[in-house]
């Protein structure tokens, strides 16, 4: 798949990773959509939000990495929870070495996220894509 050995170095680089890759897919791409506001008052805004041109069928993308072991991971259950609010199917993608082994498999165990090199799958098969 293509993308792998291009690893993003930080979480703007992950956004313009998955951003491109959507459109190299022949989706349409938007950045930073704003979608609410949370309950204490604080802009709601998704990372990514693609959409298939023929059947309008939308997807968010929120974009997670993590360079080095830290606590940025702590905030990812809030993350997903928070995906449920989103009025269209939303997504955690992400990158990054420093994700505890247990984080990546609460991750992967969610059903709502995604590493970046297993994203265009993903994708071909949410939006009906042919698969290479």
């Amino acid at each position: 798949m293509s993308g792998r050995g291009t690893a993003p170095s930080g979480g703007d680089a992950l956004e313009l990773a998955v951003a491109n890759l959507a459109q190299r897919l022949g989706l349409e791409v938007r950045r930073q959509v704003k979608v609410g506001r949370r309950l204490w008052g604080a802009e709601r805004r998704i990372d990514v939000v693609v959409t298939e041109p023929t059947s309008r069928r939308r997807l968010g993308l929120e974009c997670k990495f993590q360079g080095v072991p830290g606590t940025a991971e702590e905030k990812i259950p809030t993350t997903i929870q928070d995906i449920s609010a989103w009025p269209i199917p939303g997504l955690v993608v992400f990158s990054g070495e420093g994700f505890s082994p247990y984080m990546r498999s609460f991750l992967i165990a969610s059903g709502r996220s995604v590493e970046l090199e297993d994203l265009e799958a993903w994708l071909r098969l949410f939006f009906g894509l042919p698969l290479d």
